[in-house]
């Protein structure tokens, strides 16, 4: 019988009940879209998140005060910036931010971070001015109130206005906007990038925070595979400022490096994908055996019809191969389906993550559900196979 003959009589065999039929795709169906959309939701989510961490830039280290120790101020963050003990650093940024609500003729609008800062924390924060000109070393010297906004402040408080120019309150205090941030890419689900305010470190301590403690160095390395050693440079100096507690023998102080937060977040978000396309994995298992079931079923109707068949001299494979044919062809238009519904699934946002499709998991859920068909289709196959003619004429 040739390949043709062993497909027709398939697609006959599938259509003989065409609602049994219908409910066995669905399972593999259901299997394949679901691995697909799971590994594409744990894609999508480590891609927002790396978004996030590259866009606070991949050349920085931030150092952090642990439990509120209160070691960080100016000084600290000017003796980082050393030529001779820190070669590799670029630029020290230090951080004073806060919570504020910003008003602009009488229209309110709260950010989670008001930056006071140095110059050096736009091109350290990857945060370009799109329009108008970030604040200098001057404005810092002189404490005066001038802030750079992000595009969502820009959006709420000056919809289809121009904001450099404008004076704005905040928290009571007057500042004027001189400049607005290139937008970001924000990832939903997360913090908006653009939700930001940044202004002279001097005029947000004098107006908003007082001169308490710093709460953050941002330091900027040369180049990003130069962060290692401005790590362990920045690591030295404040190991030689800062004495730990003698109670606890723990630095009162954390550095955070970019990149390896960003490697890591990597690992993790591959070990995450890898689970959820296993957990989906089960419901192409059990689409398999529903083809298992299915597949019994269909053989116990046609015992008569395989007997018949087998009486008129058709050998072993064909019988076979006829029965695996339909398994496969079964699995192949359940998992065909399957990918179509999963891309139209990742058009949506799930759990507030906007799916990404990987490649290679279409093609992995597609040759499983194949191969789910050949091997649970081989139970079945194989009792068909094994009738003997004269039983199987007999079988009512």
């Amino acid at each position: 019988m040739s390949a043709f003959e062993v497909l027709r009589f398939a697609v006959r065999g599938i259509g003989a009940n065409k609602l049994r039929s219908s409910l066995t795709m669905l399972g593999i169906l259901i299997g394949v879209a679901a691995v697909i959309l799971l590994v594409a939701v744990g894609n999508g989510s480590a891609r927002q998140v790396a978004d996030r961490i590259e866009a606070l830039g991949t050349k920085t280290l931030t150092v952090q005060g642990v439990g509120g120790s209160g070691v960080l101020t100016p000084a600290l963050a000017e003796a980082l910036n050393d030529p001779v003990l820190a070669p590799d650093v670029a630029s020290v940024s230090p951080v004073s931010s806060t919570q504020a609500t910003l008003t602009y003729q009488g229209t309110d609008h709260s950010v989670q971070q008001l930056v006071g800062s140095s110059p050096g924390y736009f091109a350290a924060s990857n945060s370009p001015v799109g329009a108008g000109a970030a604040f200098s070393a001057d404005d810092v010297a002189q404490g005066r109130p001038v802030v750079v906004i992000g595009q969502t402040v820009a959006d709420e408080l000056f919809p289809g206005v121009e904001a450099v120019g404008k004076e704005i309150t905040v928290n009571g205090a007057l500042f004027t906007v001189i400049g607005v941030l290139e937008e970001k890419s924000s990832a939903s689900g997360f913090m908006d990038a653009n939700d930001v305010a940044i202004a002279p470190l001097t005029a947000v301590q004098q107006a908003l925070t007082g001169y308490g403690p710093l709460t953050s160095i941002v330091v900027e390395a040369r180049t990003p595979e130069k962060v290692t050693d401005a790590q362990s440079q920045v690591s030295l100096i404040l190991s030689q400022r800062i004495q730990a507690p003698t109670a606890s023998n723990s630095q009162p102080y954390r550095i955070q490096n970019a990149s390896q937060l960003l490697q890591t977040q990597t690992e993790t978000a591959d070990t995450f994908t890898t689970l959820l396309g296993a957990v989906a994995g089960i419901s192409l298992l059990v689409g398999g055996i529903g083809i298992t079931n299915i597949m019994l079923v269909t053989v116990t109707e046609r015992t008569r019809e395989i007997g018949i068949r087998k009486a008129l001299g058709a050998p072993r494979r064909v019988i076979l191969t006829q029965f695996l044919a339909e398994a496969t062809m079964l699995s192949l238009l359940g998992g065909g389906l399957g990918v179509a519904a999963a891309f139209v699934g990742s058009n949506f946002t799930i759990v507030g993550v906007r799916p990404v499709i990987v490649p290679s998991s279409v093609a992995l859920a597609l040759c499983v559900s194949v191969a789910i068909g050949l091997f649970f289709g081989s139970v079945p196959a194989h009792r068909a196979a094994g009738l003997r003619p004269i039983d199987a004429l007999r079988y009512e």
